[in-house]
């Protein structure tokens, strides 16, 4: 029973978490029957949940619908105060990002997936733009390549279950991350968006943890196989010098 009574807490959170995720910047009013089609839950499953978020604060009613209630500023407030790199980072970031024309990117590992916490675009007006806060999946791209560095089989694993090449993927992932970790860098041409090549290195502990990648990523027809290791030099320069300034991060890498 009390297993059962657990799993159920779990579901009733996951149920709630998802329905706030329906909030976007391109929804962020989302009705009561958008979140019922979109959960496939049943309406009073979806009210009661409501009434719990809107009693935290975290949902608010209007006419149209729901919206962001103001009891998330508080977690805004503190994840900020958590998760804003230092503003000598910052500034790197951004010569960076200007010297070299493409967007520069932090981004950590969150279990199978990764997380960009910082970011500054490109000058240019094409260009690859990722927001703070967006999720991507780890099993392509050369952020994903470097964050997996040190990562259990059985993470690779699960890993590459949940790409679309199925969990034959595995080797192809253990290939890129070795490759990686003995050149310093890695790179990733349209393997999950056609078009686009990124560049990434480790930003790494003192004690040689990973703990977020630093890449810079845009059209491959600006970012040329030749291009390549100037850029991958650019990089690492550059991650040296957060480093050197104590760069640490709140989630290391997780087994």
């Amino acid at each position: 029973m009390d297993s059962e009574q657990g799993q159920g807490g779990v579901r009733s959170v996951r149920r709630a978490l998802d329905i706030l995720s329906l909030l976007t910047e391109e929804q962020p009013v989302v009705s009561l029957r958008t979140m019922v089609e979109a959960t496939g839950l049943a309406k009073t499953t979806v009210v009661r949940l409501v009434q719990t978020l809107e009693g935290y604060g975290l949902l608010w009613a209007t006419d149209a619908g729901f919206t962001a209630g103001p009891g998330l500023w508080r977690w805004a407030h503190l994840a900020h105060g958590s998760w804003e790199l230092p503003q000598e980072t910052i500034k790197l970031l951004r010569e960076l990002a200007d010297r070299r024309g493409e967007t520069a990117n932090v981004m950590i590992r969150r279990d199978i997936h990764r997380v960009c916490v910082a970011q500054q675009e490109s000058p240019q007006p094409l260009r690859h733009v990722v927001r703070v806060g967006d999720e991507l999946p780890l099993w392509a791209g050369a952020s994903s390549k470097v964050l997996l560095s040190g990562a259990s089989d059985a993470l690779l694993h699960r890993v590459a279950k949940d790409s679309p090449h199925g969990e034959a993927h595995v080797e192809r992932l253990r290939g890129w991350v070795d490759e990686a970790a003995q050149q310093g860098y890695a790179v990733s041409q349209g393997e999950r968006d056609v078009g686009l090549t990124a560049v990434a290195v480790p930003l790494a502990t003192s004690s040689g943890v990973v703990v977020a990648s630093l890449s810079l990523s845009g059209p491959s027809a600006r970012i040329t196989q030749g291009s390549v290791e100037e850029f991958a030099q650019d990089l690492m320069q550059v991650a040296a010098e957060i480093m050197a300034q104590g760069f640490d991060h709140p989630l290391g890498p997780r087994s």
